[in-house]
C-alpha cells in the first residue's frame, strides 16, 4: 500500500489512537508501523487476534499487561558480555515476570482463545533467573547484603570500621580545648573519607590532611591524623565490596546471556500481545464490529461512522459496491459528505486489512483489495507550477499506470477544473476504462452529464448526498441509486435572489438539463418515501420473526410434554404387561403343584395351553405397541366424528371428535390432539371397543340440580374441556336452557378455547358473549339443546 493513500486516507491518525492505546515501548512500535496487507489468510488471522482480544476483555475486568519493559539493549550487551547495572537487572525481572502471569493468564480463561493461547505458549518461562535475580537486587536497585557470603562479611567490617571513627570522631568533637578550631561541631565526608570543618585561621594548629575548603575559604576540611588510618581501612573494604559487587553482577549477567535469544523471543511475545490488545481497546472505544470478509469481491457497509468524526456529529452511512456494480458516482452539493463518503469505504479497508474492526453494524461485509489509489483533495502547487486540474491528471496518470483488477480507486471531483464538456468526458473516458479492467470505483462529480453516462452503463450506479431545501443544509445520508440535483435556483431563492434573475436563469438554461433536474428531484422523492417504506417493512419483519420464534418454542415446549406423557403411558402399559406376565407364572407354578405325577400329561397340556394363552395375549399388546393395524381404505369423506381410528405417528388409538377438512381431532384418554388425516388408520370392528348391550327402557334417577354458572379461571384449555363436559351433562340432565362460562379475560386464550369447544359440542345450540352485567368478555353464554 502507498505510504501517500495512507496519509490521504487518515489511516496514520487510527495508528497514533491505537498507539495510545498500548501499555509498552515495543507495542507502542507496533502499532505506529502497522500496515495493511493484501493476502486473505493473514487480514483473517489478524482480524481473529483481535476478536479473541476482545472477547477476552469483555470477560475479564483486567487483562494483566504490566510490568513489560523495553530490556532489548540491555540483554543485547549481556550477549556482549557486557556486565548489566541493578536497574537493569530488576527490569529484566519484571519482564520475565509479566510473561510468566500473561500466560498462565491466557491458559485459565474460561474462553476460548486459539490464537492468544498458541501466542502465549511460546513464552519461555525462566523461573531461576528471577530468582536470581530476587536474590540479588532489591526492589529499590541496591545489591542486597547476602548477595554473597564475601559481600555479607565486608559489609559487616566497613560497618564496624565506621562505628571506629565516628567513635574517634565523636571524642575530638567532645574535646574542651580544641572547640575553638571547630567552624561546626559536626562530621561531614569528602571522597568517601570522614573529615572536621576547621576555621582557616587555626590550620595550623589542628594536625590533619586538608581534603576541601568553602567557596569563601573560610573553612577548611581537614581529615584528623588520628582517623587517617581508620579511613585508609574503610576505603580498602569498600574497595573490595565495589569488587564483589562487581563480580556478583558479571555471574548474574553471564546467565542472562545464556538464555539472551529465548528472553528476545518473549520480548517479542509480549509487544504482540500488548499491540492485539491495544487493538481490542480501540474497537471497544470505537464501539467497532468485526466486519465479514468475502472473497466475492464486494463491500456492504451498513451504517458506517468515521472514526475521526466526533460521535455526536457523525452521520452513518449505508453503501455497498462490487456486487451489481463496480463503479458508484456520487453526486450532490459541496460539503455534502462526498468525500466522507470517499474516506469512510477507504479508511474501512485498509483498517480491516490492518486487522482492526471498523465501526459500522454487525453484519457489514468487505473484501480484500489489492491495492487502494486516491485522489482526494486540491492538488494544486505552486512549487511546480501546477494547476488543479494538472495537479489531480498527474495523480490520475500514476493510478491508471498502476491500477489493477482488484483494487479501489477513489476520485474526488473528477475532470474537475478545466472546461466543463472536455472535463466530463475525460470523466466519462476514465471510468470507462477503470470499469473495463475490473477495478472498483468510487469518484465524486457535479457534472450532469456524468449522471447521465452512469445511467446508460451497466455497472456503473449514480448515488448522491441528500440535501434539505428548507434548511439549506447537508443531511450527508447517502441515497444510492439517485443522483443528486444541484439545487442552484432552490438554493438561490433561499438565499434572497430575485425571482426575474432566477426565472431568466431557467429560460436560458439548456431545456434537456432542466428536464432532467426535474427528474431527479422526483426521484429523489420517491427514493425517500421508498426508503420510509422499506424501513417500517423491516421493522414489521423482525416482529414476525420474533412471533415466530415465540410460537417454534412454544410447539417445541408441547411437543416435549406429548412425548412425556406418551411415554410414561407406554412405560406403565409394560408394567402392567410385566406384571401380568409374573401372574401367569404363579399360576403355572400353583398348576404344577396340583397335578400328580401320574397325571403327568394332563399336566403338560395344561402348562402349554396356559403358556399360549399368556403369549397370545402379550403378543397382541406388543403389536399394538409396535405395529400399525391394517390399513382399511376409506375417503375423506367417510370420516365421521365417533369412528376409532389408529393414529401410525403416535402408535395410539383414538375416538374422532371432529373433522376439519384433511385435519382430524382425536380424543387419546386425556389428550386431545390435532393430526393430518393421512396418519389415520381407520379400525375394523374388532378392534372397536364392544359395545354392552342395553334395554330399550333406560331410566335415569334424580340428579341435584345443576348451577347455570361454572368458574374455570386459571384452568388449562385441556382442563377446562374436562370440566366443561361434566357440567354440561349435568345442565343438561337438570333441565337447564342456558348456562354461564366465567373464563376471565387474560390473555384471551381460555376464552378462544372455551369458544372453539362450545362450537363443536352436539348438545350446545348458540354461544354469545356475557352482558356487562354477567361479567362482559370475561364470560360467554352457551344456549343448550
Amino acid at each position: 500500500m502507498e505510504l501517500s493513500v495512507l496519509t490521504t486516507l487518515e489511516f496514520n491518525k487510527i495508528r497514533d489512537m491505537l498507539a495510545e492505546r498500548t501499555g509498552s515501548i515495543m507495542g507502542r512500535e507496533l502499532a505506529e508501523s502497522l500496515e495493511p496487507v493484501s493476502d486473505a489468510n493473514e487480514v483473517s488471522t489478524r482480524l481473529a487476534e483481535t476478536a479473541e482480544a476482545r472477547e477476552v476483555m469483555n470477560t475479564v475486568p483486567t487483562v494483566p499487561l504490566g510490568g513489560i519493559r523495553d530490556i532489548r539493549a540491555s540483554i543485547k550487551r549481556a550477549a556482549l558480555g557486557a556486565i548489566l547495572e541493578p536497574h537493569e537487572l530488576l527490569a529484566v525481572s519484571s519482564t520475565l515476570y509479566a510473561g510468566r502471569r500473561m500466560k498462565s493468564f491466557l491458559s485459565d480463561l474460561p474462553v476460548e482463545t486459539t490464537l492468544l493461547t498458541a501466542l502465549s505458549g511460546q513464552i519461555n518461562i525462566l523461573r531461576n533467573i528471577e530468582t536470581t535475580i530476587e536474590a540479588t537486587v532489591t526492589e529499590q536497585g541496591v545489591i542486597r547484603d547476602d548477595a554473597s557470603s564475601e559481600l555479607l562479611k565486608l559489609r559487616r567490617e566497613i560497618k564496624q570500621a565506621q562505628s571506629r571513627v565516628k567513635e574517634k570522631l565523636d571524642s575530638i568533637l567532645r574535646s574542651g580545648e580544641q572547640q575553638k578550631y571547630f567552624q561546626d561541631a559536626l562530621v561531614t565526608m569528602r571522597g568517601d573519607r570522614y573529615v572536621i570543618p576547621i576555621k582557616q585561621e587555626h590550620r595550623h594548629n589542628f594536625p590533619g590532611i586538608v581534603h576541601d575548603q568553602s567557596a569563601s575559604g573560610a573553612t577548611l576540611f581537614i581529615e584528623p591524623i588520628a582517623i587517617v588510618n581508620l579511613n585508609n581501612d574503610i576505603k580498602q573494604l569498600m574497595s573490595a565490596e565495589r569488587n564483589e559487587i562487581e563480580r556478583i553482577l558479571a555471574v548474574v549477567s553471564g546467565q542472562i546471556a545464556k538464555v539472551a535469544g529465548m528472553i528476545e523471543d518473549n520480548i517479542a511475545v509480549l509487544a504482540h500481545l500488548d499491540f492485539v490488545f491495544a487493538k481490542a481497546k480501540l474497537s471497544i472505544d470505537l464501539r467497532a464490529t468485526r466486519p465479514i470478509l468475502n472473497n466475492r469481491g464486494y463491500i456492504n457497509l451498513i451504517q458506517a461512522r468515521h472514526p475521526l468524526i466526533p460521535e455526536e456529529q457523525v452521520v452513518p452511512i449505508d453503501v455497498h459496491l462490487g456486487r451489481h456494480f463496480t463503479t458508484l458516482l456520487i453526486t450532490g452539493p459541496n460539503t455534502g459528505g462526498k468525500t466522507v463518503t470517499l474516506k469512510t469505504v477507504g479508511l474501512f479497508a485498509l483498517m480491516t486489512q490492518a486487522g482492526l474492526f471498523i465501526p459500522a453494524a454487525v453484519d457489514s461485509e468487505i473484501t480484500v483489495i489489492g491495492q487502494i489509489f486516491a485522489d482526494i483533495g486540491d492538488e494544486q502547487s505552486i512549487e511546480q507550477s501546477l494547476s488543479t486540474f494538472s495537479g489531480h491528471m498527474t495523480n490520475l496518470v500514476g493510478i491508471l499506470k498502476k491500477v489493477g483488477a482488484n483494487d479501489l480507486v477513489l476520485i474526488d471531483e473528477i475532470g474537475a477544473g478545466t472546461d466543463p464538456s472536455e472535463g466530463a468526458a475525460l470523466a466519462m473516458s476514465i471510468l470507462e476504462y477503470m470499469h473495463k479492467i475490473g477495478a472498483k470505483t468510487i469518484a465524486t462529480t457535479h457534472y450532469s452529464e456524468l449522471k447521465t453516462f452512469a445511467y446508460t452503463r451497466h455497472g456503473i450506479e449514480n448515488a448522491s448526498v441528500e440535501f434539505d431545501i428548507q434548511t439549506l443544509r447537508p443531511t450527508y445520508k447517502l441515497l444510492i441509486g439517485i443522483p443528486g440535483s444541484s439545487n442552484a435556483f432552490a438554493i438561490s431563492h433561499r438565499l434572497g435572489l430575485s425571482h426575474n434573475i432566477i426565472n431568466r436563469a431557467k429560460e436560458l438554461i439548456n431545456k434537456e438539463h432542466a428536464d432532467f433536474e426535474t427528474v431527479l428531484q422526483a426521484l429523489e422523492e420517491q427514493k425517500k418515501s421508498f426508503t420510509s417504506r422499506l424501513d417500517e417493512i423491516s421493522r414489521i419483519e423482525q416482529a414476525l420473526t420474533r412471533t415466530k420464534e415465540k410460537v417454534a418454542e412454544q410447539e417445541r415446549t408441547l411437543t416435549e410434554k406429548r412425548t412425556a406423557v406418551l411415554a410414561k403411558a407406554q412405560e406403565e402399559a409394560a408394567a402392567v404387561i410385566r406384571q401380568a406376565r409374573r401372574n401367569a407364572e404363579e399360576i403355572i407354578t400353583e398348576l404344577k403343584a396340583q397335578f400328580s405325577e401320574h397325571s403327568s400329561r394332563h399336566r403338560q397340556n395344561a402348562i402349554e395351553d396356559a403358556r399360549r394363552r399368556l403369549k397370545a395375549s402379550s403378543s397382541e399388546v406388543q403389536e399394538f405397541d409396535l405395529k400399525e393395524p391394517a390399513d382399511l381404505d376409506f375417503a375423506a369423506g367417510m370420516i365421521k366424528p365417533g369412528m376409532q381410528v389408529y393414529v401410525s405417528t403416535l402408535k395410539q388409538k383414538g375416538e374422532i371428535i371432529a373433522v376439519n377438512g384433511l385435519e382430524v381431532t382425536v380424543q387419546m384418554g386425556i389428550l386431545k390432539l390435532t393430526v393430518p388425516l393421512g396418519s389415520c388408520r381407520l379400525l375394523d370392528e374388532a378392534s372397536k371397543p364392544q359395545k354392552l348391550p342395553v334395554s330399550q327402557k333406560v331410566t335415569v334417577g334424580r340428579v341435584a340440580a345443576a348451577k347455570r354458572q361454572i368458574d374455570i379461571r386459571g384452568l388449562t384449555i385441556e382442563e377446562a374441556e374436562l370440566e366443561l363436559d361434566k357440567y354440561i351433562d349435568e345442565a343438561l340432565l337438570s333441565g337447564l336452557n342456558e348456562v354461564l362460562i366465567i373464563h376471565g379475560k387474560g390473555t384471551g386464550a381460555l376464552r378462544k378455547g372455551v369458544k372453539e369447544y362450545l362450537a363443536n359440542h352436539p348438545h350446545v345450540a348458540a354461544v354469545r358473549v356475557a352482558e356487562l352485567n354477567e361479567g362482559g368478555t370475561g364470560a360467554t353464554v352457551a344456549k343448550l339443546a
